[in-house]
């Protein structure tokens, strides 16, 4: 059972710590994801692998025939829908046993501001989330590996109270700019502003 203040882990490690091939796989979602470290992929890792092994579980107890094994299959099911890390439309345990580590990667909450154009990179992103000035609905949230569910996409902005919510400030600008010049005389992709501001 062991002490309640010392908390056991709820990740797992690489079983070999020195692969090329894996470290520079490690390596190249750190840096596309914005991640602190490689301890943020590990547990991204272990969700997907929890997701996976229920999925197999189920399967095998619907091939059983057991009536309860159907009810967890919907809810399973149900809550990766909610998630975004499946479709919307008539998913099957095939397609969580299908689910890949980019997929859940781009479900935090540091690549979902990136992707909105509130950040001008992931790492930006993520520092702006830690330190406040993002807000998903009417909370503010300081956590970049929150999962965002697929309803609460359109509530993503700049907390009123951030000094990114001005247009002038020069972030933004330096972002428009680079914008303009990338897409050449396309318009740059609108930050959405936050509720209620």
């Amino acid at each position: 059972m062991g002490d309640p203040k010392f908390l056991r882990r709820t990740y797992d490690t690489p079983k070999h710590p020195w692969e090329a091939a894996r470290m520079e796989e490690e390596r190249r979602l750190v840096q596309k994801y914005g991640l602190k470290n490689k301890r943020e992929l590990w547990k991204a890792q272990s969700t997907l692998r929890n997701f996976r092994r229920q999925a197999r579980e189920l399967q095998a107890r619907l091939r059983a025939g057991e009536v309860q094994a159907t009810r967890e299959n919907q809810w399973l099911l149900d809550r990766l829908t909610r998630q975004g890390l499946l479709p919307a439309g008539a998913p099957s345990l095939d397609d969580v046993l299908a689910l890949s580590i980019d997929g859940l990667l781009e479900r935090r909450l540091g690549w979902q501001v990136f992707q909105r154009g509130l950040a001008p990179s992931a790492v930006s992103a993520r520092k702006m989330i830690v330190h406040g000035h993002v807000i998903v609905g009417d909370h503010r949230l300081t956590r970049p590996g929150y999962l965002v569910r697929r309803g609460d996409e359109p509530t993503i902005g700049y907390s009123p109270t951030s000094p990114f919510q001005n247009e002038d400030h020069p972030l933004r600008a330096a972002m428009r700019e680079k914008a303009r010049a990338g897409a050449g005389t396309e318009a740059p992709p609108a930050a959405v502003p936050a509720e209620g501001a």
